[in-house]
């Protein structure tokens, strides 16, 4: 009999601890079909974010009458967006910048490694755009490196842990459209939830704001190379959006600096433009094929696995 009950104690010890390491892992819980949140969002925050603040947009076309596509090598259109792909040469780098125009920002999603949110848990930006079947995709902010961050993923808050204050410029995309600059530590929730976020990114720096420049030759992202690989979002207009990325730390391309991709945007007629995470991340991926060189383990070709992706799409 004791013996029967030591064993079922140690059961159910068993049960506990490998119980706890998953939360303590991936701190999620799914919610069926409609997406996954935090549990301690909502009661942290008295957010609620199942409503109608953060629900995406309506305005999303249905998987069901996607438009009928044309693709060209380095381009993609049909009846809601037109997408081109310029490969050009700057600073002594390769450099390709994709310029989306569309009156549908919703087409602008955001996907997480094996489709889950959570800690240590990666995948290549390629593998994430094909489950997507995406038209086009970039590596996104890498959320899971950090434990702070927002993290609003397709009209659903996943964090909302402020970074700390003079290093926490973030970026929303609403669902209206418009790209803007939030400091993470200092707005609250509700000013947040007025502003309809469809995505939050929480990487930085910010490159421009209202058409102009922001940075300068002395501003870099910590603990990288003043010439790096750079992934970066921005837009022109409610209605064009643009996506850089660069490559670099090969003989063919030096990479850019902070300032550099900067004024890359600026040549583009960017209004607003937010640094993403770069170096051995930067990919940028379209119609089944990687379209830049993404470095990994110093210089070499390949792909690096990372925690989300940014991709253009309709599911």
């Amino acid at each position: 009999m004791i013996q029967r009950w030591l064993s079922r104690m140690y059961v159910f010890g068993l049960v506990i601890s490998s119980s706890y390491l998953m939360l303590d892992t991936f701190v999620l819980e799914r919610v069926g079909n409609s997406g996954i949140v935090l549990p301690s969002v909502s009661e942290a925050s008295q957010l609620d974010v199942s409503s109608s603040e953060f629900e995406p947009s309506t305005s999303e076309v249905p998987s069901s009458i996607q438009p009928i596509p044309t693709f060209t090598e380095f381009g993609y259109e049909d009846e809601s967006m037109t997408l081109s792909i310029d490969v050009i040469r700057r600073f002594d780098t390769q450099v390709y910048v994709a310029i989306l125009q569309t009156t549908n920002p919703s087409l602008i999603k955001s996907a997480f490694g094996g489709d889950t949110y959570g800690k240590n848990i990666r995948e290549k930006t390629s593998a994430m755009a094909t489950r997507k079947n995406a038209i086009f995709a970039i590596n996104g902010d890498y959320y899971g490196f950090r434990d702070s961050g927002y993290v609003v993923r397709n009209g659903l808050a996943y964090r909302l842990n402020p970074r700390p204050a003079n290093a926490d410029d973030a970026v929303v995309l609403s669902e209206t459209g418009v790209m803007s600059k939030i400091d993470e530590a200092t707005i609250t929730i509700t000013d947040l939830a007025a502003m309809l976020p469809w995505q939050v990114w929480s990487f930085g720096p910010l490159l421009m704001n209202q058409g102009e420049l922001v940075v300068d030759a002395t501003t870099k992202v910590p603990y990288e190379l003043n010439s790096n690989p750079r992934t970066a979002i921005g837009q022109v207009d409610a209605q064009t959006f643009l996506f850089l990325v660069s490559d670099g730390r090969t003989s063919e391309s030096a990479g850019l600096s902070v300032l550099e991709i900067a004024l890359v945007f600026q040549e583009y007629g960017a209004t607003f433009a937010y640094n993403l995470d770069g170096g051995g991340s930067a990919t940028m991926w379209f119609n089944g094929r990687l379209i830049n060189k993404p470095v990994n383990s110093g210089s070499t070709i390949s792909e690096r696995s990372v925690s989300d992706c940014i991709y253009i799409g309709y599911e």
